[in-house]
């Protein structure tokens, strides 16, 4: 596969597609525990909010196998519609496609439990249609070792860029001297970064 030249996620070429973080789902997750997996998900949500990016969200099934998003999430994203629909590709769904053709980005950013379906399926079909696809690996989940290797190389085979919550957030902030850039590390919430700021605070006294 033939590496193509690195063109940064910016605030007015990426938007955040959230697939499938639903209760019921969350319940099989096996590679991230249920606090983590939650606490990434949000911190992704906000942090996007907060750098202004478009975000679509769906689920599957909500009222008869899967379950409605996880309250966190949706407390974390208010006035956002959650689309439900039946298909298995989200991508799949004409309200969705719409939506995400409403965003008017090119590079969009997928994260969806599970990893393997619900994260892999719309963004390949994003690569395929000419868009570029990210997908936060830890932000989505699924429900074994084989099904996380498995998404990850064939998401990879497909041309999908694979990358953490975090990264992604920061590669679109680009400057931490920006005013967004408080309420993106506030929103990303890493321990390691509050130990930073302590030890920061300390000297400062």
């Amino acid at each position: 596969m033939t590496a193509r030249a690195y063109e940064p996620l910016t605030a007015e070429n990426a938007a955040l597609i959230l697939v499938d973080h639903q209760v019921g789902l969350m319940t099989g997750v096996r590679d991230y525990s249920t606090g983590e997996l939650k606490h990434n998900v949000v911190a992704l949500a906000k942090a996007a909010r907060a750098l202004g990016l478009p975000i679509v969200v769906t689920t599957t099934a909500r009222d008869s196998m899967w379950g409605p998003t996880f309250p966190e999430l949706v407390e974390a994203l208010p006035g956002v519609e959650i689309i439900d629909r039946s298909s298995v590709n989200a991508y799949d769904d004409p309200r969705v496609a719409r939506a995400i053709e409403a965003t008017g980005r090119t590079k969009l950013i997928f994260a969806g439990i599970s990893l393997e379906v619900c994260a892999a399926f719309p963004a390949m079909t994003a690569v395929a249609r000419g868009l570029d696809a990210y997908v936060a690996v830890d932000a989505s989940g699924t429900f074994s070792e084989t099904k996380r290797q498995a998404g990850l190389l064939r998401m990879a085979q497909a041309g999908v860029v694979l990358s953490d919550y975090a990264t992604l957030m920061v590669e679109i902030l680009k400057d931490n001297g920006r005013p967004e850039a408080g309420p993106v590390y506030g929103a990303l919430d890493m321990p390691w970064a509050t130990l930073v700021g302590q030890v920061a605070a300390s000297f400062g006294k």
